[in-house]
C-alpha cells in the first residue's frame, strides 16, 4: 500500500536506501529533511520502496525511487512512480525531470519504457567519472 512516509519512518526509509544504493544512500538526516520538506513528496510502500520527488514551480524533480531487491520486477517502482506524477501534478507541476546513471541500463529501461525522453547529459556527473542522463516526462492530468 503506497502512502506518504511519516517522520517516524526516517530509519526504515534509511534502511531502504542504504540496502538499494550502498555507499550512494542517503543519510538519516538527508532522509528526514526529505520527509520534513513540503515542497516534497516521500511515499513508501509496505516498508520496503520508497520514492521522492520534489516540486519547485511547474517543474517536479524525481530524486529517488528504491525498491528493495525482493520486490522489484513486481511493478512497484512503476506505482511509485505513477503516485508521484499525480502528487506532482496536483501541485501545479507539468513536467517531470531525472538524472539516471548512464551504464544502469536497468534504470534506463525502466524510465524509457515509462515515457521519459533523453534531453541532454552532464558528463563524469557520478562517482567515477559516469555520465548521467536527464530525462524528461510531460505530465497528463492523470495517469
Amino acid at each position: 500500500m503506497i502512502r506518504v512516509a511519516l517522520r517516524t519512518e526516517v530509519t526504515a526509509v534509511t534502511a531502504i536506501d542504504l540496502a538499494c544504493f550502498g555507499r550512494d544512500a542517503w543519510t538519516e538526516t538527508l532522509v528526514r529533511d526529505a520527509i520534513e520538506d513540503e515542497r516534497r513528496t516521500v511515499l513508501i510502500d509496505d516498508l520496503e520502496a520508497y520514492a521522492v520527488a520534489s516540486v519547485a514551480g511547474d517543474v517536479a524533480d524525481l530524486e529517488r525511487i528504491a525498491v528493495m531487491p525482493s520486490r522489484r520486477r513486481h511493478g512497484v517502482a512503476r506505482q511509485l512512480l505513477d503516485a508521484l506524477c499525480a502528487a506532482a501534478v496536483a501541485q501545479g507541476a507539468t513536467r517531470m525531470l531525472l538524472e539516471v546513471a548512464a551504464d544502469n541500463e536497468a534504470a534506463f529501461a525502466f524510465y524509457d519504457a515509462y515515457g521519459f525522453t533523453t534531453i541532454s547529459k552532464r558528463a563524469g556527473y557520478y562517482r567515477g567519472g559516469v555520465d548521467a542522463l536527464v530525462m524528461q516526462l510531460e505530465l497528463e492530468e492523470t495517469r
